[in-house]
């Protein structure tokens, strides 16, 4: 019972360290932010800090890992929740675009880090393989009940995974970009044409 209620402590210090560095990295970006900064925003002693996490690093990498994950579901729930396949594939899209706009910050600091501090392509595509291969599964089905074209379904997947980066990248530098449900609903189309029967 005390290992239990342990463990739970742990967690929830860690996930309050991770809330205030999104904050001090969304507000400071990377290199900006210090462990310092992030203790403050936590209410905690830097020492405390250094008892869950190595380095500043060690923090933005559990951050980015966390967000990657918590994404990673929520497209997952979103393309299963989704009726019809073109609304899965906008599903996907959708949340993926939200999630970027949810922590738009984030997303910049993440995409001007480089060395140490960026992640792998193998890391991102890791990230995106569930999702992408649940995607894959509902053109599949679609494919086989005469619903879609017979097309590549995985290749078809990662376009959208794709289409969605691309926005993401362009939403982050082009502030009057249009309304994301627009934008998710034009990229699930264009996907959609190649694939209707």
């Amino acid at each position: 019972m005390a290992r239990t209620k342990q463990k739970i402590v742990q967690e929830f210090r860690r996930s309050e360290i991770l809330s205030a560095a999104r904050t001090v990295f969304a507000r400071k970006g990377f290199e900006g932010g210090s462990v310092d900064d992030i203790a403050a925003a936590a209410g905690l002693a830097k020492g405390t800090i250094y008892i869950y996490f190595k380095s500043k690093k060690d923090i933005y990498k559990a951050l980015v890992a966390h967000d990657m994950e918590a994404l990673k579901a929520s497209t997952m729930r979103h393309i299963e929740e989704a009726p019809t396949l073109r609304e899965k594939l906008a599903a996907f899209i959708e949340t993926r675009l939200e999630n970027a706009e949810r922590n738009r910050e984030i997303f910049r600091v993440m995409d001007t880090q480089s060395g140490s501090l960026a992640f792998t392509r193998s890391q991102y595509r890791d990230w995106l393989q569930e999702p992408v291969h649940a995607l894959a599964a509902a053109i599949e089905k679609a494919q086989r009940n005469g619903k879609a074209r017979p097309l590549p379904a995985e290749k078809i997947a990662w376009a959208a995974a794709d289409l969605a980066r691309g926005a993401i990248v362009r939403r982050l530098v082009d502030q009057s970009a249009e309304n994301l449900r627009e934008e998710a609903e034009f990229l699930a189309g264009l996907l959609w044409t190649s694939l209707r029967p």
